[in-house]
């Protein structure tokens, strides 16, 4: 039976350290066990659940919309930073900086209604493909991640989504996609404002970030919108190692991953130089802080839940 659990994951240290945490906290009267109520597990969702390059799939969102917005406003085009987006011009993306870029996704989803935008989301979803793998979003998950999601939950987990992406595109997608309802996703924010017109009650988008949600921010909100320090949690980059950590200063038994892009055969290989996910002081410090490395290379059988059957797939470990 233990074969048919995460069939997507080699067999190695990084599934038997996972396999046996889910045992320990599961196992009744065990020194390691943990009541359901309490097995809270995060994961970032950028590069951790879905690929992230070249772009965060939120800037891609964000190119369709300003393209929306410059159909009826020209003078867009000439205008930084909304001549960069337009243009795909990567490099001065870059230059931005994470933080003041999704600032500027947040900008051109105001004016609008909460359900107004969870309709474009929905609808985008629909029919956008990713810019380099030329394939629907919902095949830019990662097979293992799936797999990992639903053994948690078989096993008594709740399992949250905790990233810096914007919170109410990411609720368009990730309970048809993840199985993690909207109550269960933490991310990033634009400030609501309520409105009644004309017997109308609406909840208006505005304009100004309500909560960005990296880094320290994370740990945070996990306390604000969770109340408990997760058991399990899942990142990618340095924007994950103070949710990571937080959960390390906890009691008990726990397990913190971070996911390692070091595949360029099938997805990409990045760490350093990914100038808005960085992975750099979690890499090096992951042995000192207790993390667990996981390399995509070694650990995952298959990246892609639709990628066709390669030599990597067939890699196993001993």
């Amino acid at each position: 039976m233990a074969d048919q659990v995460l069939p997507s994951w080699n067999d190695g240290p990084v599934r038997s350290a996972i396999l046996d945490f889910v045992a320990r906290v599961t196992k009744e009267g065990g020194p390691d066990f943990v009541p359901p109520s309490e097995r809270i597990a995060t994961f970032d969702n950028d590069g951790t659940l879905w690929c992230e390059q070249p772009l965060q799939n939120q800037f891609f969102f964000a190119f369709d919309r300003l393209e929306a917005l410059a159909a009826k406003d020209p003078s867009l085009r000439e205008r930084q930073p909304f001549k960069a987006f337009l243009e795909r011009d990567l490099a001065t993306i870059h230059a931005l900086g994470k933080q003041a870029a999704f600032e500027l996704a947040f900008s051109t989803h105001a004016g609008m209604t909460a359900d107004e935008f969870a309709g474009i989301a929905k609808e985008w979803f629909a029919s956008a493909r990713h810019l380099k793998l030329g394939i629907p979003y919902a095949q830019c998950i990662y097979r293992p991640q799936i797999e990992l999601l639903s053994f948690l939950r078989a096993n008594g987990f709740k399992t949250f989504i905790v990233s810096g992406g914007g919170i109410d595109l990411i609720r368009a997608f990730a309970e048809e996609n993840y199985g993690i309802p909207p109550e269960q996703v933490i991310g990033s924010s634009v400030k609501l404002r309520f409105e009644t017109s004309g017997g109308q009650v609406d909840l208006m988008r505005l304009s100004e970030l309500n909560s960005f949600d990296d880094r320290e921010v994370k740990p945070a909100n996990i306390a604000l919108h969770i109340g408990r320090r997760p058991i399990l949690a899942f990142g990618n980059s340095d924007g994950d190692l103070a949710m990571l950590r937080y959960m390390l200063a906890g009691k008990g038994a726990q397990l913190a991953l971070l996911l390692h892009h070091d595949d360029a055969e099938r997805e990409f290989a990045y760490d350093r130089e990914f100038r808005l996910s960085p992975l750099i002081e979690a890499l090096d410090k992951a042995d000192e802080y207790g993390i667990t490395l996981v390399s995509m290379k070694e650990a995952w059988k298959t990246v892609f839940p639709n990628a066709p059957a390669t030599a990597a797939e067939n890699r196993t470990s001993s």
